[in-house]
């Protein structure tokens, strides 16, 4: 609007109710709290699945080592007796590793390897499988 050779711009307010002051605010506030819950929800999962991938880890290589000691035995077997053996120290392939074999029958051999997974003093896995070694 020009009065007397001056522009004068009239300002307009939006009306804000006063009930209504602060929503935007507490709105931003609910999101960032729901969102850093997933978050937090994420890096939990992903601490479980390093750990469960580590401890598969262990098992498979249980399972590796206990059948390379029957492998021996199967191609050894005149000598078979000769493999039974009672908490061998394997800590070089597992943490705190220990392997048995035993022969629990006329041509049976169980071995079972034990070990204890980095950062779980009380608990204690093992691994067990038995095999029939014919011959000899």
């Amino acid at each position: 609007m020009l009065i007397g050779g001056k522009i004068v711009h009239k300002q307009r307010f939006a009306l804000v109710k006063p009930a209504q002051q602060g929503v935007v605010l507490l709105e931003v506030m609910i999101a960032i709290l729901i969102f850093s819950m997933g978050v937090l929800a994420i890096v939990g999962l992903q601490a479980v699945m390093i750990k469960n991938t580590a401890d598969s880890k262990y098992r498979s290589d249980a399972s590796y080592i206990a059948q390379q000691a029957i492998g021996r035995i199967w191609a050894d077997p005149a000598n078979a007796a000769g493999y039974v053996e009672t908490n061998t120290d394997i800590s070089s392939l597992l943490p705190d590793g220990k392997r048995t074999v035993a022969q629990t029958g006329a041509n049976q051999f169980t071995v079972t390897i034990t070990w204890q997974q980095p950062g779980a003093n009380e608990v204690q896995h093992n691994f067990t499988t038995t095999a029939q070694i014919a011959g000899g």
